[in-house]
């Protein structure tokens, strides 16, 4: 599967398109533009130093998601974490320390990872780790959020650190949003986004693209009314069913390709914005990029897994460096067989095929 194609080059163009896009949206703004084209100074190097890496036999992600935190305030239908059982009203206990996160985060730079979007639970209950993050200006780190701890603290913090970029949840308008994510939380988030473009900060939307409200996210009503708040980046995250329930929501091939046109057409319209979708076109990549081919997950814990939709690790952060998760045994089963490249209904192929993941493990999980 990797032999058809250069994967570092693929990772590499799509890391400076990012930039570029990026750069291209900010150019009113010239702190965050100064910020930006330092930052893609820093892509450079760490694309030649993962270049490096790959000849001495290291495949080295250009993207990384760490779910600092297993605790979230809010009860979001259709949410996969806590259907996974990775998410509870709680963390408990033996979850990584920020010394351990900011440890994780040096490693990252030093291997040449441009990207770690931090997620959760809710990020924003673990300050420490968003500070920890704010201090490793080589990496650009887009922060989930549901929106709804932010404080002024936080807006003073991302301020100092233009590395840190928040990213909040949302469905579409207050009906959508309120609907999967609780009454009032539309509202929390506009005024969110009102004073963080007050403050002249950089900052994104997350959607979760449904064949419901896929139209909607990528229309110019839903679109001009973020960027009239000040939204400069959107993400679109495709819809894993975690129900049979919930299954038809999955967007399929047609939807699919719907949403690539779409943001094709939208990348020419909008210079003002930076758009991104997840998992993306995983055509022309060969299959998902799933278990460290273009990113892998660390969970709240320590665990290496092939994605956050997949919780199966065979390696743990805490007892040994993230150069050698890399080399986890799942990883590279995942990446040797045929598994990434098999098509499927929702928005992750490991998610669909748990039970040929679990084989992998013998059945079992460390």
């Amino acid at each position: 599967m990797e032999n058809t194609f250069d994967m570092q080059a693929y990772m590499s163009e799509g890391v400076e398109r990012i930039v570029k896009e990026a750069l291209r949206a900010t150019l009113r703004d010239p702190r965050e533009s100064a910020f930006l084209a330092k930052f893609a100074l820093a892509a450079r190097k760490a694309s030649k130093l993962r270049e490096r890496k790959e000849q001495e036999g290291l495949h080295v992600p250009a993207f990384l998601i760490a779910s600092i935190t297993s605790a979230c305030n809010l009860h979001c239908a259709g949410c996969y974490s806590r259907s996974n059982h990775a998410t509870a009203d709680c963390a408990p206990t033996g979850q990584l320390t920020d010394e351990d996160w900011l440890r994780i985060f040096r490693e990252a730079d030093d291997l040449g990872v441009s990207f770690i979007l931090l997620a959760g639970g809710e990020p924003m209950v673990r300050r420490g780790v968003i500070e920890a993050a704010g201090k490793m200006q080589n990496i650009l780190f887009p922060i989930f959020t549901n929106g709804t701890y932010m404080d002024e603290r936080y807006f003073q913090l991302f301020d100092r650190c233009r590395n840190l970029l928040p990213v909040m949840s949302i469905e579409g308008g207050e009906q959508e949003t309120d609907a999967r994510r609780g009454s009032g939380v539309y509202k929390r988030l506009i005024s969110n986004m009102d004073s963080l473009h007050a403050k002249g900060l950089f900052f994104g939307a997350s959607v979760t693209v449904t064949k419901e409200n896929l139209k909607q996210a990528v229309s110019k009503e839903f679109i001009d009314t973020l960027a009239s708040r000040g939204c400069k980046a959107l993400f679109f995250i495709e819809f894993v069913p975690v129900t049979e329930e919930s299954r038809d929501l999955a967007p399929g091939d047609e939807e699919r390709a719907f949403l690539q046109d779409a943001l094709s057409r939208l990348r020419e319209e909008r210079e003002d914005l930076l758009f991104v979708a997840f998992p993306g076109d995983e055509k022309s990549s060969g299959g998902c990029l799933a278990a460290g081919r273009g990113f892998f997950h660390i969970n709240s814990h320590g665990g290496a897994e092939p994605c956050p939709f997949s919780p199966y690790s065979d390696v743990n952060v805490k007892d040994t460096s993230l150069q050698d998760a890399m080399r986890s045994g799942l990883f590279l089963s995942l990446r040797e067989g045929k598994l990434l490249e098999e098509d499927h209904a929702g928005g992750c192929v490991l998610f669909e095929r748990k039970a040929q993941v679990e084989a992998l493990l013998g059945g079992t999980q460390p």
